[in-house]
């Protein structure tokens, strides 16, 4: 890992030097201290330090004193990335004072100086000279520690590239879940659960191994067992871990028996909600990976789970037979090794089974050897099958074969070599990325794939960006390796969340000498008492129960760059407590708050985390107003600010100064921003936006960014929602033409026209609206709400080619929608209060009628799937003359219809249709009732149909 920080922190120090430091700054720099002599002899440090690491980097796994020194190296490369970050934002302040085009992700002009020299004061002048002295303290530090590598015999060695987009493009994901052999554990272990046993109502059965033997995914197969499944009433599973917390265990078997997470402080209450939900039930309870041996915590579930029916089972995994004991096992399977022949299979599987019979017969004899030396460990042969899937050489897999890694022992016996071998194997931010994953807790469940991409980017692991090329897609990369490895897994039951196996989980922790920590706190004990905690670097600290206090001991991890919050105390997280925090902690680049916000204003000393780039604050209690302090702006490097349940009416005016703005999201219904601000324009490297507001009536005058502004944002991608369309003038000018023209990232729109029906306007200057903007080519999905044009303009569905979701809502006086049955990828069409409607044929739908001459007919709506119509309350007739229309749709509602009088019967003979639900409209629910209406022989046919809100027809 600590070569990844020192190539990180070279990268760095050569875009300052190369882009940043040059012309004026440079020379006011160089007045205060002979700072080009010292970056310099920082440069040869670094670079002297770094041709060694690689071989550092495999000997500290049998040199502790090697290990040492690569800590005192870590800790020292964390300096020197803060003190040249200090330096880039410096820079870049004085840059964005001095007016010029700073945009971070805009590209770079070449300048002989940023700013005049009036610019230049004598603050600015003693920022310098503090930069210049905190770079000789950290080279006299370096010093050091350069002159001890030659203690340790360190050699030269490159560390490895990245794989060739060829090889990385030739990887697939293999299931590495299957369970190879074991069919008389998987039997005997399935016959137990379906056996009836003894009159004891609760039995117990612990699977009992050392790590990465395959005891949680033998329990997994039993779980999932079809006989096992019908067997029970309830069946729970419940990843427990060490420590064994008494009140997260009882509140995952809750959730898991009723769906929800109970709002219960007391484990009495706790405990007393499982008795209630097993009462009379036949129950399976999966305890995964238990490790305490104090049966005062274990005593009270075991009285409470003997409430259950007879027959009912609890299944224990854990590494420690005095455990099965403690919990009163009534039988104890001991799982072992996998045969030779049975791993072999599990490795051929991965590492052989897409080769050719020439590579196969070459690799064969090699692979076995290896296969011997994982020691029937399915962990470990996954791990090595998984990296050598990727290695297509003899001599590759013969450097693995060889490895002096195999003779050590450590972590969990015969594990540590094949984890060391994939790690040594990636390239070095990949191992940084890998490290950082022990964050979250073991077992932890919601460790999403793009959020987890996010946390990296703000640690700076991604690199710096280059040539367009967007971290994002690098993050993707990386952690496609750590899949490909298995050091990483996807979450079967979560496609879009990660997790990471316990015992790689100890791995990483171990590497980064446990700079990532997760803390569990329920009460208002300090959860981080232990000084070692001192150096802490990324932490999710979570905290329970009753305590009203924020952790003081927080305060005091001084070198924190991440913070992942969540306090589910009683309760309200109060500004005093951030103001405090970001004073304190003015290394953090991440802060994730999920708590309940007891202020209206974010606190203005959150300007003090110059290094922040992420931004997320989660009110979870309730959705309320909150302020954004201009202080905010100070924040330039900041890439995502993020609001979840916290509306704001107004942004800083200051806004432009976030150069490195990236993403700017808030997640709530209420829609309350009044406006944006002006300097929005010019945050051009803008990627996610999830709203832009035109102000009504002249409101905010110079304050408010205008329309045409949105033009100059071409990255954004993903959603984006512009609400006020209609408060737009002089619309006739041509200026809205190219406002989302070059937009081509952009899949999914929502305009939204006015926000209440109140407002008055004419239809005929929103039509012109509509038909003057070119909309985004590539769209996938577009909202279109409260528009008062007569028609849509047909010019702008004819672009849509890509369109597969389409909603109009509340469009009062549209009558019709030419050409939309033309889009040729159109999937879901949901259409809401269209109150002028009054009849639905092909003139509403602009299809022209065809004549008994044409060769061929055309096909309308040709992949129309699903189709809504709702709230219409003048809506009578619905007519269908063509032959080809609408022949995939398989789902039909209609609801608050009350004046239609029938369903067109070309549509509801559709062999396609599977699901028809009408209510709120009596015509038709006495039309087509079940037991007396004339036409349910019209409609019997459809599988599934519901009526009123009640289920008349369920095929299986």
């Amino acid at each position: 890992m600590a070569e990844a920080i020192v190539s990180f922190a070279l990268e760095q120090l050569g875009s300052i030097l190369s882009e940043q430091t040059s012309g004026f700054i440079r020379k006011q720099v160089s007045l205060v201290g002979d700072v080009d002599e010292e970056v310099e002899k920082l440069t040869h440090n670094l670079e002297a330090i770094q041709a060694v690491l690689f071989d550092a980097e495999q000997k500290q796994m049998k040199d502790a004193a090697v290990r040492l020194w690569l800590h005192r190296l870590k800790d020292v490369c964390y300096e020197v990335e803060d003190v040249l970050d200090e330096w880039n934002t410096a820079i870049l302040k004085l840059q964005i004072e001095g007016g010029q085009d700073h945009n971070a992700l805009a590209p770079k002009k070449k300048v002989c100086c940023f700013f005049p020299s009036p610019c230049f004061g004598f603050k600015e002048v003693v920022l310098r000279h503090d930069i210049a002295v905190k770079i000789t303290d950290i080279n006299k530090k370096l010093d050091i520690i350069a002159k001890q590598k030659s203690d340790y015999s360190l050699n030269v060695k490159l560390a490895n590239e990245k794989p060739d987009d060829q090889q990385m493009q030739t990887t697939s994901f293999i299931d590495v879940s299957d369970i190879y052999g074991r069919d008389d554990e998987k039997n005997n272990l399935v016959s137990k659960l379906l056996c009836e046993g003894s009159k004891q109502n609760l039995h117990i059965i612990s699977l009992v191994g050392m790590g990465g033997i395959g005891k949680t995914t033998l329990a997994q197969f039993a779980y999932n067992n079809n006989e096992v499944k019908n067997n029970f009433d309830k069946r729970t599973w419940v990843c427990v871990s060490d420590p064994f917390d008494e009140f997260r265990v009882a509140k995952a078997i809750i959730e898991s028996l009723e769906g929800h997470t109970p709002n219960v402080a007391e484990l009495e209450s706790l405990l007393q909600r499982i008795c209630d939900s097993i009462k009379n039930k036949k129950f399976l309870l999966i305890l995964d990976d238990v490790w305490t041996e104090n049966d005062k915590k274990w005593e009270p579930f075991y009285h409470c789970l003997k409430n259950g029916s007879h027959g009912s089972k609890i299944l224990i995994t854990t590494r420690k037979e005095s455990v099965a004991c403690m919990m009163n096992s009534n039988d104890i399977m001991n799982v072992g090794e996998l045969s030779y022949d049975e791993n072999w299979l599990l490795f051929r599987k991965l590492a052989l089974s897409e080769r050719s019979p020439h590579e196969y017969e070459n690799l064969e004899e090699i692979g076995k050897k290896i296969v011997y030396k994982c020691k029937g460990l399915p962990l470990a042969t996954k791990t090595i099958g998984s990296l050598l899937r990727l290695k297509k050489y003899k001599d590759q897999w013969e450097r693995v074969s060889s490895s002096e890694l195999w003779k050590l022992e450590n972590i969990e016996k015969g594990l540590l070599t094949p984890l060391m071998l994939s790690y040594n194997d990636l390239p070095p931010m990949v191992k940084q990325c890998f490290i950082y994953c022990s964050i979250f807790p073991k077992d932890y469940e919601y460790m999403f794939k793009n959020q987890l991409i996010d946390f990296w980017m703000a640690q700076g692991y991604l690199g710096l960006e280059k040539n367009g090329e967007n971290e994002e897609i690098i993050g993707k990369e990386y952690s496609d390796y750590l899949l490909t490895r298995s050091l990483l897994q996807k979450d079967e039951n979560k496609p879009w969340c990660y997790k990471m196996h316990d015992i790689v989980h100890d791995f990483a922790q171990f590497l980064g000498n446990n700079e990532c920590l997760s803390v569990e706190v329920y009460g208002v004990e300090d959860p981080i008492t232990n000084s070692s905690h001192d150096k802490v670097r990324h932490l999710m600290l979570t905290v329970d129960g009753v305590g009203p206090s924020f952790p003081e001991s927080t305060y005091r991890l001084k070198w924190l760059r991440s913070l992942l919050f969540r306090y589910y105390t009683t309760e309200s997280l109060a500004s005093d407590v951030l103001a405090r925090l970001f004073t304190e902690l003015t290394r953090l680049r991440l802060l994730y708050l999920n708590a309940a916000f007891d202020f209206e204003e974010i606190p203005k000393e959150i300007g003090k985390l110059i290094h922040l780039r992420d931004l997320t604050l989660n009110d979870r209690r309730r959705v309320h107003k909150i302020k954004v302090p201009e202080s905010l702006c100070e924040l330039h490097n900041l890439h995502t600010f993020i609001l979840w349940n916290c509306f704001v009416e107004t942004l800083p005016q200051g806004i432009e100064k976030l150069v490195n703005l990236r993403r700017l999201r808030f997640e709530t219904s209420h829609r309350t921003l009044l406006y944006m601000p002006k300097g929005v324009e010019k945050l051009t490297g803008l990627r996610i936006l999830s709203e832009f507001v035109i102000p009504g009536g002249g409101d905010h005058g110079n304050k408010a960014c205008s329309f045409e502004g949105l033009k100059n944002l071409n990255r954004l991608e993903g959603s984006l929602t512009v609400r006020g369309l209609g408060n737009l003038t002089d619309v006739s000018d041509g200026k809205l033409t190219n406002v989302f023209k070059n937009k081509e990232k952009l899949d999914h729109l929502r305009l939204e026209f006015y926000t209440s029906e109140e407002e008055e306007r004419l239809g005929e200057d929103d039509e012109l609206i509509l038909k003057t903007l070119q909309l985004p080519p590539n769209l996938e999905g577009l909202s279109i709400s409260r528009y008062r044009g007569n028609a849509v303009p047909s010019t702008n569905w004819m672009t849509l080619t890509k369109l597969k979701v389409l909603t109009l809502g509340v469009c009062s006086n549209c009558q019709h929608l030419h050409h939309l049955g033309n889009l040729p990828f159109l999937g879901l069409l949901d259409l809401t209060a269209m109150s002028s409607v009054k009849k639905v044929d092909d003139d509403f739908w602009g299809i022209e009628s065809e004549t008994s001459s044409s060769s061929s007919l055309c096909v309308h709506f040709p992949k129309l799937t699903e189709f809504s119509f709702c709230d219409t309350r003048e809506w009578e007739e619905w007519d269908c003359k063509v032959e080809e229309f609408m022949p995939c749709l398989a789902s039909l509602s209609i609801v608050s219809c009350p004046k239609l009088k029938a369903l067109p019967d070309r549509l509801l003979q559709r062999t396609t249709l599977k699901q028809l639900h009408f209510s709120e409209s009596p015509i038709l629910t006495e039309r087509y009732n079940k037991e007396t209406g004339e036409d349910w022989p019209k409609i019997s046919h459809i599988p599934y149909i519901w009526i009123d809100g009640k289920c008349v027809q369920d095929e299986q």
